[in-house]
């Protein structure tokens, strides 16, 4: 039913619609684009020219083919199209409540661990997700972006930032998206990362396999791999996203030794259902992606209306916990400034009131004691 739609409304054939630069040059950023895929609402039409000059927005044709069109509350129409609620923003919301600007040593690098930083390579997405942590870099208005000041630059300030501190053995690529690079543009920067002794491993956050899968081609895929070891993080949050190109577009990725992790975000109206959570993650572990980060959303500018509360999500993980797979669970956390807090429910286990004694308590409710 989807290619019939997809025919109808694109006029491409298979060739054109499997390039990913024709997925890329015909992204969906207008109201009239949006209208020849879906029946656009009054709130969803409103958005639109609300955030006008304030967020951008672009949704690529293969992702709009997944959206209902009859149903503003879609999962993936609530990812991708806006919405008024994005103007709606309580006093405890924040532009980074994760801290990258506190703990910025660069335009690009972010060092908050010991041993590990983030490289924000680009502010540019395939599609701009209407929950994105990084919500700040979509926008025209309020602060500076941390690269659009020179994002064509080079990377010497950043590369010489990682050389100086040894500490630093894992390096993770994300933005915006770092695949929206060419192959040869990546490959330049994976180059100099590689040149450097104490960065063990490169790591690559992209939903591409997500928004666009025609991107992870085996001319990529090889490309990667000549840099190993690499390894990549994608975002699939409902189990609508976990389609047949999805999938193969995986497949390249692990056939050429990449490991590919998932990070899934808790959101309202998306995926904040334990049968959908659970569906998720089986989906994943069937086409042998690792359920990595269950985020719990974080409370930013713009996207709080995707919010649950803490009790909730618990609820959720516990819901997965000892009824599926053991590496089918994502560990459940909460980003700060303090880092990647783990929020699982402690009665799992707690301390007794005799030294050494532990009460312990499994999925189906049932308690014990443990003692050392």
């Amino acid at each position: 039913m989807r290619n019939i739609i997809v025919r109808s409304v694109t006029g491409n054939s298979d060739e054109a619609w499997s390039d990913w630069r024709w997925q890329m040059r015909n992204r969906i950023s207008t109201l009239d684009g949006l209208k020849r895929w879906i029946n656009v609402s009054t709130s969803e039409s409103d958005a639109i020219q609300q955030l006008k000059g304030i967020y951008r927005w672009s949704i690529t044709p293969y992702y709009a083919s997944l959206m209902d069109p009859d149903d503003p509350n879609c999962p993936i129409r609530l990812q991708a199209v806006p919405s008024p609620e994005e103007t709606i923003v309580p006093d405890s919301a924040d532009i980074d409540p994760v801290g990258d600007q506190y703990f910025r040593k660069t335009n690009r690098v972010v060092h908050k661990y010991p041993d590990r930083v983030i490289f924000l390579v680009t502010s540019v997405c395939p599609v701009y997700c209407r929950h994105c942590t990084r919500k700040f870099h979509t926008t025209t208005v309020g602060p500076e972006s941390y690269f659009e000041q020179g994002e064509a630059t080079s990377w010497d300030e950043d590369i010489a930032y990682i050389e100086s501190h040894p500490q630093i053995r894992d390096v993770l690529l994300t933005g915006g998206d770092p695949l929206m690079y060419s192959n040869d543009r990546l490959a330049k920067l994976l180059e100099k990362l590689r040149a450097i002794n104490h960065v063990e491993i490169i790591r690559i956050g992209s939903r591409f396999p997500v928004l666009a899968p025609q991107r992870i081609t085996d001319e990529l895929c090889e490309m990667l791999a000549s840099f190993h070891p690499v390894w990549l993080n994608t975002h699939f949050n409902h189990p609508k996203e976990v389609t047949e190109e999805a999938a193969a577009a995986c497949d390249r990725l692990l056939r050429a030794g990449i490991p590919v992790g998932n990070q899934t975000v808790l959101l309202k109206g998306v995926n904040n259902s334990p049968d959908v959570m659970r569906q998720l993650m089986l989906a994943l572990v069937k086409i042998r992606v690792r359920p990595y980060y269950l985020y719990h959303c974080d409370n930013v500018v713009g996207v709080s209306h995707f919010m649950t509360s803490l009790k909730e999500g618990q609820a959720i993980y516990e819901s997965l916990q000892g009824h599926i797979t053991g590496f089918a669970v994502p560990q459940y956390v909460l980003t700060t400034e303090l880092g990647k807090n783990p929020v699982m429910p402690y009665e799992y286990v707690k301390q007794g009131d005799i030294e050494g004694e532990w009460h312990i308590r499994n999925f189906r409710g049932q308690t014990g004691i443990y003692l050392e």
